[in-house]
Parts: structure tokens; sequence; C-alpha cells
């Protein structure tokens, strides 16, 4: 069983996963961000040593909180490929994955990477680079929406934790009206966010997701 918190944003359920997903339950939608496909084969054709399987796994994580929350919908909040997507070992695991998962809609927010994504081919809708479902306002990069809560990506957050060393982890940031989620893919670094009265962190740390801050008075 996949460890979860359920918490409320601008006064709507949602579940937050210690696998780095967000699910919407009035919508049975679940949300990632920054998926970035092919990072580790754009980094290795840099010369980049970074071990492969990369997308596999990532892809067996999503298969495990599909089944986890019943989500009928798959939405990426922005960069879902890192570059260019040529024919290469991670394409052809998402088109697997993808026809297994026929029944799912995916869509997705245009990030910043995601230049190649309209000529992709990978059975993906595309919703632009914004898009207005209230109570939330769905981003990829951070900026507040007068009336909404934002959902958004881009930033990766990490929090380092006391006892755990120097290691940062990733984290979602629950802000007044925004809330960044953590970057789905193991291949990112990370911008390490605070938290205080008005703002909370939910930290995942190998399988596990803890509320502090904010919300973890509540």
């Amino acid at each position: 069983m996949l460890e979860s918190v359920d918490i409320e944003l601008a006064g709507e359920p949602v579940r937050l996963y210690a696998d780095r997903a967000l699910y919407w339950p009035r919508r049975g939608r679940l949300m990632v961000a920054d998926l970035h496909l092919g990072k580790a084969d754009v980094f290795r054709r840099a010369g980049i040593g970074l071990p492969r399987g990369g997308t596999t796994h990532d892809l067996q994580r999503l298969d495990r909180l599909l089944a986890a929350s019943g989500a009928s919908a798959l939405w990426v909040l922005g960069d879902v490929l890192h570059g260019p997507a040529p024919d290469a070992a991670w394409r052809e695991s998402w088109v697997q994955w993808r026809e297994a998962h026929r029944d799912i809609h995916v869509a997705a927010l245009v990030g910043n990477h995601d230049r190649a994504l309209a000529g992709a081919g990978l059975a993906i809708e595309l919703l632009g680079e914004a898009l207005d479902d209230p109570p939330f306002a769905l981003r990829h990069e951070p900026a507040l929406s007068p009336g909404l809560h934002v959902l958004c990506g881009h930033l990766h957050p990490c929090v380092g934790l006391p006892g755990l060393g120097a290691r940062r982890w990733p984290a979602f940031w629950l802000r007044e009206d925004l809330t960044v989620l953590p970057a789905f893919s193991a291949f990112t670094g990370g911008v390490a966010v605070a938290h205080g009265r008005t703002e909370g962190v939910a930290v995942c740390v190998e399988g596990t997701i803890t509320l502090i801050g904010a919300h973890a008075r509540r």
C-alpha cells in the first residue's frame, strides 16, 4: 500500500502520495510534475554517466499510483520531456505503457522543456500553458492567480531533515495560495524550500510522507 496523507487545499480534499503525486478525488485526476522523459538519454549523449532504466522505473511508479488512487486521468503539470523525443529506449517504454493504459486520460501542460512535445506522438492531450479548474489554477511555473489556488511544478522543491545527513528530500511545498509539486523524475536536482507559520511541506522520504508546518497543525 502506498503511503499518503489527506489534506485540503482551498477547501478541496486532495491526497498527497509519498511517491510524489497529488490525487484530486472530485475529478478522479492524478497529477504529477516534471516527468522529464528522456533526461538520462540527453545526459548520456553529453557524456554524463547516468544509469539506464530510469523511465521504466518511473512508469512502474505511475502504475502503482494509478492503481492505488483509482484515478481515471493522469495530468502532468509541465516538463513531460527533457528535450527532443528521438527513437530511444525510453520512448518505446512509454509507447508500451500508454498502450496498456488506453482507458486513462493522459494530458499535460506545456513546460519549458516541452518544445518537442506537440510533435512527439506520445498520445497525450496538450492543455496549453495554463488551465483554470476552480478552485485550482494549473500551471507549470509558480505564479499567483487571484481567487484560485495554484498547483504547479518547475522548481523541484526539496528539504533537508535533522538526523538524515546533508541529503535533501523531494517535498510538496504547501504555500497559502500555491502548492508546488515535487519533481516526479528521479533524475532531477532541487531547490531548497522553507516552511513557517503560513507555509508547510510534505516531505517524501523512501516511501514515507510527513507533513511539517502549517498543514501539520490543522
